[in-house]
């Protein structure tokens, strides 16, 4: 299994033709209006090991009035990979790492307030919430940018699904955890 990653990111914004790094970010942060901005640093690191293994290649460079930009193009190789990648079917994940989970078994065995914290929790979600529908709903909103809110308010759905299942646990989760 191969994670989502800045290189087959680039790759695939590479793949309607050759770009500068500094246009690559900017068309990242466009297409993936809820992920975390890339940094410049993280793009032309990210470029140079495509070209590095063959998957990249500099396309000449040019000044248009201002410092000398390199142009970057996909290569046969490149191609190949991304179609690869976008290809493969992404399992479910065997393990689910959840913080909030963690946080309220160790409220309970350092005698803090899990309730509390769920609650508290509860109200992040909620206000997150609220944001992304905002976003979603705005005048002008494109549909990356509907579709993205979509997703990420999904997960949050779920998680306070799982919050209020969770309370309503409680007594027997900390009788399971810390039996004295």
């Amino acid at each position: 299994m191969i994670d989502m990653s800045t290189r087959h990111i680039l790759l695939g914004l590479l793949a309607a033709g050759p770009s500068h790094g500094y246009d690559l970010k900017r068309r990242h942060d466009e297409r993936f209006p809820q992920a975390r901005p890339l940094a410049y640093g993280q793009v032309y690191t990210t470029l140079q090991r495509l070209v590095r293994d063959g998957l990249a290649e500099v396309d000449g460079t040019d000044a248009d009035g201002g410092p000398e930009r390199t142009l970057y193009r996909s290569t046969e190789e490149g191609a190949g990979e991304l179609a690869r990648w976008a290809g493969e079917v992404t399992p479910p994940a065997p393990f689910v790492a959840n913080e909030i989970f963690a946080k309220v078994v160790v409220a309970i065995l350092a005698d803090g307030d899990p309730e509390r914290y769920l609650r508290d929790q509860r109200a992040a979600h909620m206000a997150r919430m609220r944001e992304l529908t905002a976003v979603k709903t705005a005048p002008g909103a494109d549909l990356s940018t509907v579709l993205s809110a979509d997703y990420a308010l999904t997960h949050l759905d779920a998680d306070l699904r799982w919050m209020t299942t969770t309370a309503a646990r409680l007594t027997t989760l900390t009788a399971e955890v810390d039996p004295t």
